[in-house]
């Protein structure tokens, strides 16, 4: 066969090789490790995906070489009774503080050692989570075998890299943004005609490039000498995998391709905060 594929033994993206890059290392494109590719299949109907192997991985060691290299059994030392000493001098010790604190009438402290994050005690800073830099591999607009990662939502938007600060859904828009505050300067909203959380919890909407009219997208950019504005209802691909609702939170996973010469993309998980409209004042 010319042509095979195997799947990355990080992520599990799946890759398609020409047999002759068999034992070659390349990245892989959706969590850009190195692999080395396998051998080829040896029959011409490949029923399975073979994995590749990440390169730096530690192969086991053959077992003549484990037995050859296998120390002798240590020789059994005298017993010792310094061990069984030690535990009596302690077990002693103990004896002594318990009755000296006991007969004065002074009780050990019982105030429990402060939690993290109480005074005194410093909380451990949360890692910051850094967009992956701009692949333009990820970048397709057939998404029939692309795999969502579970990883914030990021990617490239007007060729500026861009990783998602808050989600949110109202009036039947989704929005992906930098910032949590003020306009969307950066990042997308995906308009649904108006349509309820309730009606696209749990749903999956996959939009390809030759559907006549689809939701409306909007890119939003901003630079120093860049910004702006691009809006498609149709000519993107799009896949949307919309989680159940619940407590005012809908979760999903996206996969987003418009056709502008940027190639802007977006890939990852979000969990919007669904804002429901405030009721009407009574009269």
């Amino acid at each position: 066969m010319s042509e095979f594929k195997y799947s990355c033994p990080v992520c599990g993206q799946h890759i398609k090789v020409d047999s002759s890059q068999a034992g070659t290392a390349m990245e892989c494109p959706t969590c850009f490790q190195k692999i080395i590719v396998p051998q080829a299949p040896t029959s011409e109907d490949q029923k399975f995906i073979i994995q590749g192997t990440k390169v730096g991985a530690e192969r086991p060691v053959p077992l003549a070489a484990a037995t050859a290299e296998t120390p002798p059994p240590p020789v059994p030392e005298k017993p010792s009774f310094l061990p069984a000493i030690l535990v009596l001098v302690l077990v002693g010790a103990a004896a002594v503080l318990w009755l000296a604190l006991h007969g004065k009438g002074v009780k050990p402290s019982s105030t429990p050692p402060p939690k993290p994050g109480a005074t005194g005690t410093p909380a451990s800073p949360r890692p910051a989570i850094v967009a992956p830099p701009a692949n333009s591999a990820l970048w397709k607009l057939d998404l029939n075998d692309a795999t969502i990662p579970d990883t914030p939502v990021a990617g490239r938007i007007h060729g500026q890299d861009f990783i998602v600060d808050r989600a949110n859904f109202q009036n039947g828009t989704l929005t992906l943004r930098r910032g949590s505050r003020g306009p969307v300067e950066f990042g997308l909203t995906i308009n649904f005609s108006g349509a309820m959380a309730e009606a696209l919890a749990s749903q999956t909407v996959t939009i390809s490039t030759n559907t006549e009219e689809a939701a409306r997208v909007t890119l939003r950019w901003s630079g120093d000498a860049n910004s702006g504005r691009d809006s498609y209802n149709t000519g993107y691909a799009m896949r949307l995998e919309f989680g159940a609702l619940e407590n005012n939170r809908l979760p999903g996973k996206i996969y987003l391709c418009t056709p502008d010469a940027e190639q802007s993309y977006l890939l990852g998980t979000f969990n919007a905060e669904v804002r429901r409209p405030k009721p009407p004042k009574p009269h």
